[in-house]
C-alpha cells in the first residue's frame, strides 16, 4: 500500500522532470542540446554520472556529451565505440521496458570491447537491489516513427540513493530518453532549417538552390511545419503546410489554407496563442482535428525575413506532444490520488480545501478558532429514506468541486466560505460541510482475515461513499481507515442527513472471497470557514467524530 510520503516524492520528481524536459527546448544548437540532455539526467533524475553517445553517419557511436565528473569527461569525450559492440551490449542486456541493464555479474565479458567507459570503485552490494560500480544502465534514444531508428544511447551511473531504479525511476528515465530523442531530432532539424534560411538571402543562383533545400526540409520534416502571413489584414493565415501537419490534423493542405492557427486552437488555449510572440515564441496548446477531437502540440515560431522588405512570413514548427501530455496527466493523477481506492489522497484533499479558504474571516470581528458550534455530530438513529431536504444524491462522481480557484489579488473574486452558527439547529446558512469518517471494527477484520480482505473492504467503502454523494462533492481517503467528504452548499440539517445516509450505506455486509464482513462508521461534521486553516477545519471534524464515537459507545454500554 502506498505510504503517505510517496505522493510528495513523486510530485517533486515530476516537477524536476518537467523542468529538465523544458530545458531541452531552450538549447540553441545540437551541441547545446546534447550537453543539456546529459546535464538533465544529473540534475533531474538523481544520477551522479551521465553520458550521451550519439550515432554518427557511419553508424558508430561517439561520446558527444558528459556530465557529473570532469575527470571522466576529459577521459572519454570524443571517443568512438563501434556499432557492433554497442549492438552486442544492447542485445545481451536485461530489458526494462525500453531500458537496457547489464548487472556486474555479467558485464565482465565486455571489459575488452571498444565502447568508451569509465570505472568507479566501491564495495560489493550488501543487498539485492544495491548498485554495483560495474552495473551498466542504458536508455536508447529512437527517432519518432515506425522505423525506430537509433539516434544514440544515454548511459547512467551511480544513482544517488545507491539502488537500482524502481518502476517509477525506470519510467522517468525512459520518458526522458524519449523526449531527448525528440529534442535531438528537432535540433538537427532547426540546424538544417537555419542553414536553408541563410542561403535564401544570397544571390539568385544560390537562392534557387536554397529554396529547393528549404522545400525538401519543410515537406519531409518528421514533425509539422507551417508558413503563415505576418502582419496585414491576413495576419496568421496559413499559406503552406507540410504533409506531417496535414496528417496530424486530418485535413488536406488545400483546406488548411482556409484557416489560421487561431481558427484551429482550442477555445481555452486562445489566450496562450495570442500571448506567443512571433520571434522565438513557444507555446503548448491544443489544435482541432477534422474529426472534432483535439491534439496537444508544441508550437515554436521563427520570423523569416526578406532583406528588402523586412519580416515577410512566419515559420512555425508544430510538434505532437500528445503522448507526453498523457504521461504527465497519468503521473499527476498518481501523485494526487490514493493507489488503492483511486480517491483523492491527503495532499489533494488539503489542496482542494485550501482553495476555498482565505486568511480573512468571512464574518465581522476576529476569528476565535473552532468552538463548540464549529462542528456537528449527527444523531446516530437512522433517518427515513425519503425526505424533503435540499440535498440531492447521484450515482456518478468526479471527485472535484464545481468552482474555479480564486485568482488575481488576495481577495479578488473570492467568495468567502461561511459556516452555520446555530449549532444543532439549522439557521438556514449554507456552507462547506466537512464530514470526517472513521471505520468501526476495521482493525479486527485486518487482524482476523488479513490485509487482502482489509483492502477489499476499503475499496468497497470508497465506492459506497462515492455513490452516496453528489457530482462535484469530494470523497478523499485521508489514510488508514479514515475518509473525508467535502460537500458544499449544505445546511446543518442537510449535513446531518448526509452523514446518516453515508453511515447506513457502509453498514450492510461486504462480501470478500465468499465471506461476509461488516464495518461500522463514525462521522464528525465540521464546517470550513474563511479565517480557519486547513488543519483547523480537519481537526474540528476529527474531534466531533471522536465525540460521536464515544457517545455511541456509552449508549451501547448502558444498553448492555
Amino acid at each position: 500500500m502506498e505510504t503517505e510520503s510517496e505522493p510528495y516524492v513523486r510530485l517533486s520528481t515530476l516537477r524536476q522532470l518537467h523542468q529538465v524536459v523544458a530545458d531541452l527546448n531552450t538549447a540553441r544548437s545540437l551541441a547545446d542540446t546534447l550537453q543539456t540532455v546529459a546535464d538533465g539526467v544529473v540534475a533531474g533524475l538523481n544520477y551522479q554520472l551521465a553520458c550521451v553517445n550519439l550515432v554518427r553517419p557511419d553508424g558508430d557511436l561517439v561520446v558527444a556529451a558528459f556530465a557529473g565528473d570532469p575527470a571522466a569527461e576529459a577521459l572519454i569525450t570524443g571517443r568512438v565505440g563501434s556499432r557492433d559492440a554497442w549492438e552486442r551490449r544492447l542485445t545481451m542486456a536485461l530489458h526494462w521496458g525500453d531500458l537496457r541493464f547489464i548487472p556486474h555479474t555479467e558485464g565482465w565479458v565486455l571489459m575488452d570491447d571498444d565502447v568508451p567507459q569509465w570505472h568507479t570503485d566501491g564495495p560489493a552490494p550488501r543487498f539485492e537491489d544495491e548498485w554495483h560500480p560495474h552495473d551498466r544502465l542504458y536508455a536508447p534514444m529512437y527517432a519518432s516513427g515506425t522505423g525506430r531508428e537509433l539516434l544514440g544511447v544515454i548511459s547512467v551511473d551511480r544513482p544517488r540513493n545507491g539502488r537500482h531504479p524502481g518502476p517509477w525511476g525506470q519510467e522517468a528515465l525512459q520518458m526522458y530518453a524519449s523526449q531527448s530523442a525528440i529534442a535531438i531530432s528537432n535540433a538537427r532539424l532547426r540546424s538544417n532549417m537555419q542553414r536553408a534560411l541563410i542561403r535564401l538571402e544570397r544571390e539568385q543562383q544560390a537562392l534557387r538552390a536554397s529554396e529547393e533545400s528549404f522545400r525538401q526540409a519543410f515537406e519531409y520534416a518528421p514533425s509539422g511545419m507551417a508558413i503563415a502571413e505576418l502582419g496585414g489584414d491576413q495576419h496568421g493565415r496559413l499559406l503552406r503546410t507540410n504533409d506531417a501537419l496535414c496528417r496530424l490534423l486530418g485535413r488536406p493542405a488545400s483546406v488548411m489554407r482556409r484557416y489560421s492557427f487561431a481558427d484551429l486552437v482550442h477555445p481555452e488555449d486562445i489566450g496562450t496563442l495570442l500571448r506567443t510572440s512571433a520571434e522565438g515564441g513557444r507555446a503548448e496548446l491544443r489544435l482541432g482535428r477534422r474529426d472534432g477531437t483535439y491534439v496537444w502540440v508544441s508550437l515554436r515560431n521563427s520570423v523569416v525575413a526578406d532583406t528588402a522588405d523586412g519580416p515577410r512570413f512566419l515559420l512555425t514548427h508544430v510538434e505532437d506532444i500528445e503522448e507526453r501530455k498523457r504521461h504527465e496527466l497519468q503521473l499527476a493523477h498518481r501523485a494526487s490520488h490514493d493507489a488503492l481506492t483511486g480517491l483523492p489522497n491527503s495532499a489533494e484533499l488539503r489542496s482542494r480545501l485550501s482553495a476555498r479558504l482565505c486568511e480573512r474571516p468571512a464574518h465581522t470581528g476576529a476569528y476565535q478558532g473552532p468552538g463548540p458550534d464549529a462542528g456537528f455530530a449527527y444523531d446516530p438513529d437512522p433517518l427515513p429514506a425519503a425526505h424533503d431536504g435540499g440535498y440531492e444524491y447521484g450515482h456518478e462522481h468526479e471527485h472535484g468541486f464545481g468552482f474555479e480557484p480564486a485568482g488575481g489579488g488576495a481577495y479578488d473574486h473570492h467568495v468567502h466560505t461561511v459556516a452555520p452558527t446555530g449549532g444543532d439547529t439549522d439557521d438556514g446558512t449554507k456552507g462547506l460541510a466537512v464530514l470526517f469518517c472513521d471505520l468501526d471494527g476495521f482493525k479486527s477484520i485486518n487482524d482476523r482475515f488479513g490485509h487482502h480482505t482489509g483492502d477489499a473492504v476499503l475499496i468497497e467503502v470508497a465506492r459506497r461513499l462515492t455513490t452516496g454523494v453528489r457530482d462535484g462533492d469530494t470523497v478523499a481517503r485521508l489514510g488508514g481507515d479514515e475518509f473525508v467528504v467535502l460537500a458544499d452548499g449544505l445546511g446543518a440539517a442537510d449535513a446531518a442527513d448526509l452523514a446518516v445516509r453515508l453511515r447506513n450505506a457502509i453498514i450492510p455486509p461486504i462480501r470478500v472471497d465468499g465471506r461476509a464482513v461488516r464495518v461500522g462508521a463514525s462521522f464528525g461534521i465540521g464546517w470550513a470557514e474563511c479565517g480557519m486553516t486547513v488543519e483547523e477545519v480537519l481537526n474540528s471534524a476529527d474531534q466531533r467524530m471522536y465525540v460521536e464515537k464515544r457517545s455511541r459507545a456509552k449508549v451501547q454500554r448502558r444498553a448492555g
